[in-house]
């Protein structure tokens, strides 16, 4: 897998030659807890996600998704919302300079076991209010960042929302 360096609201960030349609899923489970990966190619916490390939629907990229990060296998059952920043801009290794926009879904876990890809070193269930604990990746919006300093520590606004209002469902970005 290709390294990547996410560049948030940065001046001397390259400029993107691609654009790319992404899926994240926001699952909880039974006891209300949020399914995190920990990211092999950044070091960082984020819900399970990634590019839609050619010939899948957006519900069929987040299952495909979600089971090949975690093991877990959810059944699609909201659009949470449509998140998009031309500001955020992610270089990988192989010089691909991507422009990403998120369609971020609600699931709900239906089978398997949880279990590390080359994607994720790490599953984890996290009470929401433990959010404040992890290094988060940044395309969860409301994110305080740039290229030189480590995400901030603070719960993205997207995920305060939904802890408070399960039913929450953010504008368009």
């Amino acid at each position: 897998m290709s390294r990547r360096v996410d560049y948030y609201h940065d001046p001397d960030a390259p400029p993107a030659n691609s654009i790319v349609v992404t899926v994240t899923a926001f699952i909880q489970g039974s006891t209300g807890r949020l399914l995190m990966i920990r990211r092999t190619d950044n070091d960082l916490y984020a819900i399970p996600g990634g590019a839609q390939e050619v010939g899948e629907t957006v519900a069929q990229a987040v299952v495909r998704e979600v089971k090949e990060e975690t093991g877990i296998t959810v059944e699609v059952t909201g659009l949470i919302g449509v998140y998009s920043d031309p500001e955020h801009v992610i270089a990988f290794s192989d010089g691909e300079v991507r422009q990403e926009f998120s369609l971020c879904f609600r699931a709900r876990p239906i089978g398997g076991e949880p279990r590390t890809s080359s994607e994720s070193k790490e599953i984890l269930w996290v009470e929401p209010a433990g959010l404040t604990d992890l290094d988060i990746h940044p395309y969860c919006s409301g994110f305080n960042t740039d290229s030189s300093a480590a995400p901030s520590r603070s719960m993205p606004e997207r995920c305060q929302q939904l802890r408070a209002d399960p039913a929450y469902v953010p504008p368009l970005r």
